[in-house]
């Protein structure tokens, strides 16, 4: 295995074997990004399985994002210090354990620990990819092609994974849609072990323990917070959790401003080219998953789609963003990444109003559409904000940078998934309720069949085949419920690329201003 750096590594802007070396790493990457989107076309197949509310799905749907999001910023510290592709490897090995455990699970509760413990698993593998690459590819043209290339796969697999997973859940059970990335994970590692160099311009500051203790409880406690808050009956819960993860994260901050070798160093966040294509990324990617979650549930549940097909039918996003991923590199390279993130957003927010069309009798044309702008938008909007973080950032700290960019995938994709989906789940709860009580017979219906009714779609069929002579009411109000909470959730979805749209064309400074901000950047690290 290649465990020290070879000359050509340090000495040339790409190192030995770089088609191998960046292979291994976007395999490390497409590995985290699969196991995210696996679990939204198996959500309707789990809730049947396990009678699971909705809410309970919106958490086995961001359980795998919500443990990345609350460990990367510490293994992406620990990697710095210890060794980047150590983690890279232990993270691939756990992988494949955590989607045996997740495929086999005997309860909810198991599957939400599992796929839990999926996340954390990724936390370790996905910050060292993106770090890896910044410090074997030097700045320049050669850099900025690998990320767009690392960036443009790693979002295609959140798309690649949910059509898999559709293929295989028309043939198998639900829990073969969480073994797709145990075979590439295993692939991942034997790659990454004899072709990618270790100990590359790695830090030699003690690691801040604390601060890393202390940002995972944090982003815990907010992303389960929003998962919770709007759920029916989970209000008092949600609030306590956003409370304490807000809490914890000004603690964290202050604890960052006074140790001498903090985990998260906020004088380099405060950068206009960290923090502002941080936000803005957050936003577009977290929209892309967010759009997926809800997407699959209304294309099976209300389009009537198999898993197969409603698999098949976000392969417009994928095209999207192979198709589009270098047409940004390039137009990244020309114009810079205000006006580059600028052009995604766009395309994104014309894909959102197209979901704000959907309805019962949705054609096909329409859904591929705004799949395919939304998918396009994220491969124009993800390149520059992964590069800018970079290059705003030294190599020995790239971990922080590599740790925000997943952040930016994985905290955005799991705030807006527990966002839209807290929203779809309280829509679809607050229209059935508004449905039963119009019908004048609410005194007669017990409590625990409208709790059932209100829970999820799944839980209202489930109430329909014990109550045959009611079915058709039954399945009438809760497609009515489903198509309300999903508008509403596609248009907070819409609501947020604006404000998105705001941050990055106030805020990012003009290309020559780009130029600029970087080279004072270095001299400041040097």
């Amino acid at each position: 295995m290649t465990d020290t750096p070879t000359d050509a590594a340090v000495r040339t802007d790409v190192p030995a074997r770089a088609g191998l070396v960046l292979t291994a790493l976007i395999l490390g990457a497409l590995v985290c990004n699969i196991n995210l989107a696996a679990a939204n076309v198996a959500l309707p197949q789990v809730g049947d399985a396990f009678g699971a509310s909705q809410t309970a799905l919106n958490i086995v749907a961001v359980g795998c994002s919500l443990g990345l999001a609350m460990s990367v910023l510490y293994f992406g510290a620990l990697a710095d210090r210890y060794g980047r592709k150590q983690l890279l490897m232990a993270g691939l090995a756990l992988t494949v354990v955590a989607s045996f455990l997740s495929a086999f699970s005997g309860s909810i509760e198991m599957l939400v620990s599992a796929r839990l413990f999926t996340g954390i698993a990724a936390g370790m593998a996905f910050p060292t990819t993106l770090s890896l690459i910044t410090a074997l590819w030097h700045t320049g043209v050669a850099r900025t092609q690998a990320i767009a290339l690392w960036s443009g796969v790693s979002a295609m697999a959140s798309v690649a994974g949910s059509i898999f997973a559709g293929f295989l859940l028309t043939i198998w059970w639900w829990g073969s849609a969480f073994l797709i990335a145990a075979p590439i994970a295993a692939i991942a590692l034997v790659l990454v072990g004899f072709f990618v160099p270790a100990h590359v311009e790695e830090s030699t500051d003690p690691v801040d323990h604390l601060g890393g203790v202390l940002s995972t409880f944090a982003v815990a406690g907010v992303v389960l917070g929003i998962s919770m808050v709007f759920a029916p009956g989970q209000l008092m819960l949600g609030a306590v959790l956003l409370g304490g993860g807000t809490v914890l994260i000004g603690i964290f901050a202050w604890r960052q401003l006074r140790t001498k070798y903090p985990l998260y160093d906020l004088r380099i966040a405060r950068r206009r080219l960290f923090w502002v294509p941080a936000a803005g990324g957050t936003i577009v990617f977290g929209s892309l998953m967010g759009a997926l979650f809800v997407g699959q549930q209304y294309m099976q549940n209300i389009l009537g789609y198999s898993t197969l097909q409603a698999g098949l039918a976000i392969i417009p996003s994928a095209v999207g963003l192979l198709v589009c991923s270098p047409l940004s590199a390039r137009l990244l390279t020309a114009r810079g990444s205000r006006t580059t993130m600028l052009v995604g957003y766009a395309f994104v927010l014309v894909g959102f109003l197209t979901t704000l069309l959907w309805n019962p009798t949705t054609p096909y044309a329409l859904v591929g559409f705004g799949f395919l702008m939304i998918g396009s938008g994220a491969a124009f909007a993800m390149t520059p904000a992964s590069r800018a973080l970079t290059e705003s950032t030294p190599v020995r700290r790239v971990g922080m940078a590599s740790a925000t960019s997943d952040l930016q995938r994985d905290l955005g994709g799991s705030i807006m998934q527990s966002i839209l989906g807290a929203i779809l789940a309280s829509g679809f709860a607050v229209s059935f309720h508004r449905q039963i009580a119009a019908t004048g017979e609410a005194s007669n219906i017990s409590d625990s069949i409208t709790q059932a009714l209100q829970a999820s779609y799944a839980s209202a069929l489930h109430v329909a085949d014990q109550y045959p002579q009611y079915r058709a009411e039954i399945v009438a109000a809760a497609t009515h419920s489903m198509v309300n909470g999903a508008w509403v959730a596609y248009l907070v979805g819409a609501i947020a690329i604006v404000i998105g749209t705001v941050v990055v064309a106030v805020f990012l400074p003009s290309f020559e201003q780009e130029k600029e901000l970087v080279a004072e950047y270095a001299r400041l690290d040097a």
